[in-house]
């Protein structure tokens, strides 16, 4: 098992708080990845400004996919501790992301999702269908 996704698998079951990043206690989908990147990497490279639910949408501003392309790597393949990025609907911001925990028949990825906190979900062809990015974390 990937270093990845060991450190993403100890967050399930921490509840959803936005703006969230902290193991047990709280967390949003892009808390998870920076506790991820904290475990794995150390200190976060950026300081992370407030943010609203709806951050990105008004401006049409493809926040999440910049800071995911500045501070990972692009993945040209799948593999298990891949960081998604996904579109919630078409044309709209991408706005949500998660750990790829599992890829073929069994995919699944870890994210923190609003009302269920982190959770391991099937990563099933809507799933699929929203990814707008892939990306690693670098190398240690």
């Amino acid at each position: 098992m990937s270093a990845v996704v060991q450190a993403a698998r100890g967050w399930i079951g921490t509840p959803y708080v936005h703006q969230g990043s902290a193991k047990g206690a709280g967390t949003d989908c892009l808390g998870l990845v920076r506790g991820v990147w904290r475990e794995l990497c150390g200190a976060e490279p950026e300081v992370m400004p407030a943010y609203t639910p709806d951050w990105g949408e008004a401006g049409g501003t493809e926040l999440l996919l910049g800071g995911a392309g500045r501070l990972l790597r692009p993945a040209p393949d799948e593999r298990p501790g891949d960081v998604l990025v996904f579109r919630m609907r078409a044309g709209a911001v991408a706005k949500h992301m998660g750990i790829l925990a599992e890829i073929g028949a069994r995919g699944s990825f870890i994210h923190a999702y609003d009302r269920h906190g982190v959770v391991e979900s099937p990563l099933s062809a809507p799933w699929r269908a929203r990814i707008a990015g892939r990306f690693r974390f670098p190398p240690r």
